[in-house]
């Protein structure tokens, strides 16, 4: 674990990479928290559970749709062009909503669909920049992954509490608002770095389907829905865990655990460099991880069910991290931080088909088949892989990570900036 500490120590060390992962946690925190600022801000305007539900899936299907899409634009016309101007737009959605409250629902509607549509596609944009900060050295941005995904746990765990702790101190809409200047604050933080202004993504061939013609990303992104919609069934499971096992201080706990046990297996997958293919390494993870969503249906006493919960998180981070390597070797040339763009949507996307899967699962079987929903994610996800090893056996790219996607050297004008080269 000290190893792995390290490790990441000498990542951050490396010019422009502390900055570029806080602006970019920064930034994505209006994405992170608009389950949560959504429903607070809808309940203070009197309006009720359903409508904020429903704000909420609007939000959340308008980022899947634009996510892939500012991804492809930001392939074509780079970072900045792209990223600041549909993070003030996204914000300036949110503002609206908060602004105009629910006097005109088609108004809400719209503002939060704006918000949705434009949000930033940072996280792909921080993936495709890794691989140019640290010097294109396989074994570090390795570790990047690794460390981008412990620090999404963290982020969805710090956010909303952030968001609770605004509404305390001032109020929904205030808490809205702050979120979202605070989310341009990180966008801008990014884009006015070296790094973000002088990538280059490497020439392209012109196709309507763009990350999408490679059929290695295609058997991804369907294994991650997968692991997508396990993960949502798991939070709607949770919630009818704790009704009958003490309220809400219950779900609190199990997602907390569930958050620590990915923290600790993103650190461990860290720690050491790992031989072989990540394709086939993937498998063995997402069949642990499937492996460790099983026992849920036991659904023990509140603190063997924490165990439990931490356990089925440990292989969680591991599967995130190992997957955005396999997306960078098989993303068409051209095309990375759109294929990045595209994990993000899929598993955004089965996120919200679990938790719509797992809530009649409930009310029709009880507790047991909501975590019996995410036992058969798991399953299936690993199905996926394991039906579709010979296409993600031949990686649609270089085996060097980002080989084609750069960052134009010959551009950088700020004292400091280094390629990352070194020891």
């Amino acid at each position: 674990m000290a190893a792995g500490a390290s490790g990441y120590a000498e990542i951050l060390k490396a010019p422009h990479a502390a900055r570029l992962l806080t602006g970019t946690l920064v930034g994505r925190l209006p994405n992170a928290t608009a389950h949560v600022a959504i429903v607070l801000f809808i309940r203070a305007e009197g309006g009720s559970y359903a409508l904020a539900g429903a704000l909420t899936a609007v939000y959340g299907l308008a980022t899947a749709v634009g996510q892939p899409l500012l991804g492809r634009l930001v392939d074509l016309r780079g970072q900045p062009r792209v990223q600041l101007p549909s993070a003030i737009v996204s914000a300036l959605g949110m503002a609206l909503l908060a602004v105009a409250g629910l006097g005109s629902l088609p108004v809400a509607y719209a503002a939060v669909t704006v918000a949705g549509v434009f949000t930033p596609p940072l996280e792909g944009g921080l993936r495709a920049l890794w691989p140019g900060v640290l010097g294109h050295r396989e074994e570090r941005v390795h570790r990047a992954y690794a460390m981008d995904a412990i620090a999404q746990e963290i982020m969805f765990t710090v956010g909303p509490l952030l968001v609770t702790m605004l509404v305390w101190l001032f109020s929904p809409a205030a808490a809205l608002l702050a979120i979202n200047v605070l989310g341009l604050v990180g966008t801008v933080s990014v884009i006015v770095s070296v790094p973000s202004r002088n990538w280059r993504s490497a020439p392209r061939e012109a196709h309507w389907l763009g990350a999408l013609r490679s059929p290695g990303l295609l058997a991804l992104l369907g294994s991650f829905f997968f692991v997508g919609l396990a993960l949502g069934s798991i939070t709607v499971a949770a919630i009818a865990y704790a009704d009958d096992h003490g309220g809400d201080a219950v779900y609190g706990w199990l997602m907390a655990a569930l958050g620590l046990g990915a923290l600790v297996g993103g650190v461990a997958y860290g720690a050491r460099q790992w031989a072989g293919a990540p394709e086939r390494r993937l498998r063995v993870i997402v069949a642990l991880l499937a492996l460790g969503y099983l026992p849920l249906m036991l659904t023990p006493g509140v603190l063997p069910m924490a165990v439990l919960s931490a356990v089925a998180g440990v292989f969680l981070a591991p599967a995130i991290a190992c997957a955005f390597i396999v997306v960078d070797r098989h993303a068409p040339q051209g095309t990375v931080t759109e294929a990045f763009s595209w994990l993000v949507t899929t598993f955004g996307v089965g996120t919200a088909v679990g938790t719509a899967a797992a809530g009649p699962a409930v009310e029709l079987a009880g507790t047991v088949a909501g975590f019996a929903v995410a036992g058969a994610g798991g399953i299936a996800a690993l199905l996926v892989l394991l039906a579709t090893g010979r296409v993600l056996a031949v990686p649609g790219r270089s085996e060097h990570i980002a080989s084609g996607d750069e960052i134009d050297l010959s551009r950088a004008v700020e004292p400091g900036f280094s390629t990352g080269h070194q020891a």
